[in-house]
């Protein structure tokens, strides 16, 4: 099998393909890659590709009815100022799952998608 590009990339099922597009890419710094509105779309952000499967798309219909709710995984997303991303989201009324939370690689806190997936915004501990 041939990989045309070096991505690597994570589904996550959403309620709202529209929706989460307008999420990743107004909030996020995302790029719509392609789109099969209102079933499917994929977007990226550098090596990043991000699967949205709406209600229509295959990728939705084979999950199974136990694995439909949000779990612990999320995408990791790092970025220089995390007060900052924090408060320009918060601004936008985006909704944060934690606080900030500090450890020895360094900070980081939990947003919410539109369909309740989990980003983590992490800043590096300086070093």
């Amino acid at each position: 099998m041939t990989v045309p590009e070096q991505l690597a990339s994570v589904r996550y099922i959403v309620d709202d393909v529209p929706a989460a597009i307008d999420f990743y890419t107004r909030h996020l710094g995302f790029t719509v890659r392609s789109s099969a509105l209102p079933a499917f779309a994929d977007v990226v952000r550098g090596p990043l590709r991000l699967l949205l499967s709406g209600p229509a798309s295959s990728g939705a219909r084979a999950t199974p009815d136990d694995a439909s709710t949000a779990g612990r995984n999320r995408i990791h997303l790092v970025v220089n100022d995390l007060d900052g991303e924090i408060g320009r989201l918060r601004t936008a009324g985006l909704p944060f799952r934690s606080d900030v939370v500090a450890g020895p690689g360094g900070r980081q806190a939990l947003l919410a998608d539109p369909a309740g997936n989990l980003v983590e915004l992490f800043e590096p501990a300086e070093r």
